[in-house]
Parts: structure tokens; C-alpha cells; sequence
């Protein structure tokens, strides 16, 4: 890259990033988020030698078919590949020398940010950082994690609603007591698409309805700053319709990552299926379960832990004890979460310190 250029870029980061707020999570709260991640781990394993016992662990382990083990661990990689692919995608349009390798080293950091910070929320900053480092503009990173975020929220919601509307009966007598906050989540994360699309194009309205409520907030000493708080809202709306007017502009662009955002999807669900499988399950089938995976996942997306510790695998039990084998569903949770959770962290821990060491 020609060294104008790049002072331009780093230029033009530095006024974005000022703008923005795009910041990486210290380094104080990370190790306090992976030893969190350390005791839940921790009490996991103590839960399921007090309950099952060491001897039925032995036991269930040498149960378990391996060949689904292998399946899961497929379709974990199918769901990094989908990830990375709908990252590279809009990034390469901006920027013709991207690498898909790039693409995938920043995924799979993100992945690692995501599930050692409360809420998800420290993935698409990193995502950022590391783009910019290899010359791309953080409005440009912003604009395209931006459109995969979106593009994956619609896959998500209207493939599960499909599958929803086809296996009703069965997902409605699963749930019982909990069917009406699955509904309640799915129209949470509908009104969320509307009102996204609705900032892409009328900002004015979103900012006619979130002012007074921001005045509101700054009254009772929630929002400290008034005015700093609305005008980087104004700023963020701006950018966003930005962004969306490049997805009405690149339609095939995005019909080809919304392909591609179901397949992610399903290839997640399906990892709980292979569990199921694993462990001599039989009798529910593949259709049945991803309904029930989608709510988890809608349950994980509210629980403030790093990782939705506790909450993901508290979740997981509520929901799928009873089609699972007795005596299996703990160790059917630790499998889940090491293809969902652990996994995720050591390649993308990985990934992190290759891009060290290579800057060094």
C-alpha cells in the first residue's frame, strides 16, 4: 500500500474512531471475564461429579457414538466458514486485496471477544481494531459488520419461524409454560428488524421517538450526558443509513449472504442435534430441534454473563431433559458448550496471538 494512502487511512481512522467510540475491552475487565469464565467452567465439572458421579461419567462416555461427535465438530466448521465468508464478502467489495485467510483470523477473533464479554459486546470492536490494522478504514469495517449483522438477525428470525410454523405441534408441547416468551422474543427480535430497516430509511422518525426517551433518562441520572448522548446517536443513525443504502445498492451481495446466513444458521443448530445423537438418543427428529435451539439462543442473547454463563447451560436443561436419556443431559451440556463456547475461544485465542507474533 502506497505510504500516502496509508497516512490517508490512518488519518481518517483516527477522526472516525473519535466519532464512533469504537474501543477494544481493557484488559482488566477481559481477565475478569475469562475468570468467570474459569469458575462457571469450574462448577460445571464439580455439578456433574456431585450429581453423577465419576463412575456414570465413565460410563456415558463410553456410550457415546464418536462418529456424531465428528458430525458436530463438521458443522462447526461449517458455521466459522459461513461467519467468515459473510465478513470477507462486503470487505473484499471495498477492498480487492482482502484475504479470505484475513477474514477468517478476524472471525474467529471476534468469535473470542463475543464469548468472553458480557452481552456479545466486545466482538465487533475488536473486529474493527483488527481490520484497521491491516489498512482498512473503520468506517468501512463498521459499514460491512453492520450489514452482516443485519442480514444474519433476518436469516435468523425468518428461517426459525419457518421451521416453527412446520413443526408447531411438537415445538408448542415442548415448551408448555414457556411458549409465550419464545413468541414474546421472536417479536422482540421482528420489531428489532423494523426498526432497523426503519433507521435506513427515515432516520428522522427514530430520532423523533428516542429523543424525548434519552431526555427522559438524563432526568433521572441514568444518562449522565445529555446532549453528547444525542448527538452521538444522531451520528450513529447517519452512518447507519450510510450503510443501508449500500445494501439497496448490492442486492445480489446481499441475497448471496442471506443464502449464506441460513446455512450458518442451521449448521448451529445443528450442533445440538449431533449432541442429541451422540449420546444413543433417538425418536425427536432434526426439524424438531432447531425451533427449540433457535429460543435458547433468543434465552443466551439476554443474559449478561460472558458467554451466557450459567444461563446457557441452565437453558439447555430446561429445554432438552426431557428427550434426553436419563442420565446424559449433563454431559450432553458440557459437549454442546465445548463445540459453542470453549471451542470458540482457544481457535480464536489462537488467531490472536498468530497476528501478534506476526506484527512483532
Amino acid at each position: 500500500m502506497d505510504k500516502e494512502i496509508k497516512t490517508e487511512i490512518e488519518n481518517e481512522n483516527e477522526i472516525i474512531d473519535n466519532n464512533i467510540n469504537v474501543k477494544k475491552p481493557t484488559k482488566k475487565s477481559s481477565l475478569l471475564n475469562v475468570g468467570l469464565i474459569i469458575v462457571i467452567c469450574l462448577g460445571l465439572l464439580i455439578y456433574m461429579i456431585k450429581v453423577d458421579g465419576i463412575e456414570n461419567i465413565i460410563t456415558v462416555l463410553n456410550c457415546v457414538d464418536y462418529k456424531w461427535v465428528l458430525a458436530g465438530l463438521v458443522c462447526l466448521m461449517i458455521h466459522w466458514t459461513c461467519e467468515s465468508l459473510n465478513l470477507h464478502i462486503p470487505i473484499k467489495k471495498m477492498y480487492k486485496d482482502q484475504k479470505f485467510s484475513n477474514s477468517i483470523r478476524v472471525a474467529m477473533i471476534g468469535q473470542l471477544f463475543n464469548n468472553i464479554t458480557p452481552f456479545s459486546s466486545g466482538g465487533q470492536p475488536m473486529q474493527a481494531y483488527e481490520l484497521t490494522k491491516t489498512g482498512k478504514r473503520v468506517s468501512d469495517s463498521l459499514s460491512a459488520m453492520a450489514m452482516k449483522f443485519i442480514i444474519n438477525q433476518i436469516a435468523l428470525v425468518v428461517s426459525t419461524l419457518v421451521i416453527i410454523f412446520i413443526e408447531f405441534d411438537f415445538f408448542k408441547q415442548l415448551m408448555q409454560n414457556y411458549l409465550w416468551v419464545a413468541i414474546l422474543g421472536f417479536i422482540v427480535n421482528i420489531i428489532a428488524i423494523l426498526v432497523v430497516f426503519l433507521a435506513g430509511i427515515k432516520k428522522e422518525i427514530i430520532i423523533f421517538l428516542t429523543t424525548p426517551i434519552i431526555k427522559f433518562l438524563s432526568k433521572i441520572h441514568i444518562i449522565k450526558n445529555q446532549e453528547e448522548t444525542i448527538e452521538k446517536l444522531n451520528k450513529s443513525i447517519n452512518n447507519f443509513g450510510q450503510q443501508f443504502s449500500i445494501m439497496k445498492s448490492e442486492k445480489r451481495m446481499v441475497i448471496k449472504m442471506f443464502i449464506i446466513a441460513v446455512i450458518e444458521s442451521f449448521a448451529y443448530y445443528s450442533i445440538t442435534y449431533m449432541v442429541y445423537r451422540a449420546f444413543g438418543n433417538e425418536g425427536i427428529s432434526f426439524f424438531q430441534i432447531i425451533p427449540t435451539q433457535a429460543f435458547l439462543l433468543l434465552i443466551m442473547t439476554f443474559i449478561p454473563t460472558p458467554g451466557s454463563g450459567l444461563g446457557a447451560e441452565g437453558g439447555f436443561y430446561l429445554l432438552f431433559n426431557s428427550i434426553f436419556k436419563e442420565g446424559t443431559i449433563n454431559m450432553s451440556i458440557l459437549f454442546w458448550r465445548i463445540y459453542t463456547f470453549y471451542l470458540p475461544i482457544l481457535v480464536g485465542l489462537i488467531c490472536l496471538i498468530q497476528k501478534r507474533k506476526k506484527r512483532n
